[in-house]
């Protein structure tokens, strides 16, 4: 009864459109009154979900995003995708995505990448001929790139759900060649409608322009060097990478580039305190909410459930990504991370899944829900900026889903994609 109560206020909650963050931590208190535990249990569980060192990491990797974002780094790495790929069958589509390639290892957000480069691409591929639903589409589907190529906030929170028994370090560049696996199957797939819809070619600009652009953007690009090289090699730690990270975002924005005033600093400011407070809020509320997760043997339960519907590996990891897929689709993505994880990755390790694995393929699961309706946060964006009805979109946006699943069985089924950098360095 206590399990249904949890889950069922959850969901209730969740339907009448409380927010995800107080969802959690209402039904978890419902939860501990009717088992009559002390109320002071769950409180100093929700403290301690956020005094983790950890996690000091992700109001850093925000804010060097907001700097970014809003420091005119993201014009520059598209003219930079522009003068390398711009020259291909509907080339502003592929410039679209190697932009949100390049940008989401700086930014770490896929939500930044749509508002970022959907406002300076969408508007220009709809003024060279593009149809505006193709503009909308390929923004949105691309912009995962900024939770899989590091640095990424979204792995971070991976690991806390997790228990922080891994390294953040190896966990950012096992992203790096399913980012670019998926990107490439983009790239095809925004080509390939471009070929059928007949869109424009633009004349190759010269390796001079290419050269130049490379130089202009190279500092900004640095920002990801900086944070991912830095713990790494053991410098410094993640939280310092992220601290040093946002202060060289300052430096570039507003002295290199001298494109960061005192409004777009002030704005970064606000969005990077208002984006924090929230990812910290869901952080303290699924503590508790995980706690009675594993008071109510959930994790075993559900590993019983999987292993009653079929003990081939294949089938259940199959089943797995179902239900990722279909949870993306209505609920927001870090509430996700917090709470599947503890529930999911005590089946995959006990398929023999490597946990730095299995956060990869979660973390593109739930990427792919971003894109997706009802709750898509870059699919609303998207459709907002290019001003494009969901429904329109949503009718042709498959090639783009279709390129991103193949991506997730190729990851999912060839651990070696994922695991070849992180066993490199040990």
């Amino acid at each position: 009864m206590g399990l249904f109560i949890l889950l069922g206020l959850f969901g209730f909650c969740i339907a009448i459109g409380v927010p995800v963050a107080f969802a959690i931590g209402l039904s978890a208190v419902a939860a501990f009154s009717y088992e009559g535990l002390p109320l002071l249990i769950a409180f100093q569980r929700i403290v301690s979900g956020v005094s983790v060192f950890s996690l000091l990491a992700i109001p850093f990797f925000i804010f060097a995003g907001e700097l970014m974002l809003h420091g005119g780094i993201a014009a520059r790495l598209v003219r930079l995708a522009s003068s390398a790929v711009g020259w291909m069958r509907g080339g502003l589509g592929q410039v679209n995505v190697f932009s949100s390639m390049l940008f989401g290892g700086i930014s770490g957000s896929a939500v930044a990448d749509v508002s970022a480069l959907g406002s300076l691409l969408i508007p220009v591929m709809k003024e060279k001929g593009y149809e505006d639903d193709y503009a909308v589409n390929v923004t949105v589907t691309s912009s995962i790139a900024g939770i899989m190529i590091p640095p990424s906030h979204n792995m971070i929170l991976y690991v806390v759900a997790a228990g922080g028994g891994m390294s953040v370090s190896k966990l950012f560049i096992a992203g790096i060649i399913p980012g670019v696996l998926m990107c490439l199957g983009l790239a095809f797939a925004a080509r390939w409608i471009a070929i059928r819809r007949n869109y424009p070619v633009e004349e190759f600009a010269g390796w001079k322009p290419l050269a130049i652009a490379a130089v202009a953007a190279l500092p900004g690009l640095f920002t990801a060097v900086i944070i991912v090289g830095g713990a790494l090699s053991g410098v410094f730690t993640v939280t310092e990478s992220g601290a040093i990270g946002a202060i060289y975002a300052i430096g570039i924005t507003a002295l290199v580039y001298r494109s960061l005033d005192w409004a777009a600093f002030t704005t970064a400011v606000v969005r990077a305190v208002r984006t924090t407070g929230m990812v910290m809020i869901l952080v303290a509320c699924a503590s508790a909410f995980g706690y009675l997760l594993a008071f109510y043997q959930v994790p075993t339960k559900m590993t019983s459930l999987l292993y009653y519907v079929s003990d081939n590996p294949i089938i259940i990891l199959l089943v797995l990504n179902l239900m990722l897929l279909v949870l993306g689709m209505i609920m927001d993505m870090a509430a996700l991370i917090l709470i599947c994880t503890p529930i999911f990755l005590p089946v995959a390790t006990g398929l023999g899944m490597d946990p730095i694995h299995f956060g990869i393929m979660l973390l593109m699961n739930l990427g792919l829900g971003l894109c997706t309706p009802p709750v898509g946060a870059c699919l609303f964006v998207g459709c907002a900026i290019g001003g494009v009805p969901i429904e329109r979109a949503v009718k042709s946006i498959w090639p783009f889903y279709l390129a991103i699943l193949v991506a997730l069985m190729l990851v999912t089924f060839v651990p070696a994609i994922s695991m070849t950098l992180p066993n490199l360095i040990g």
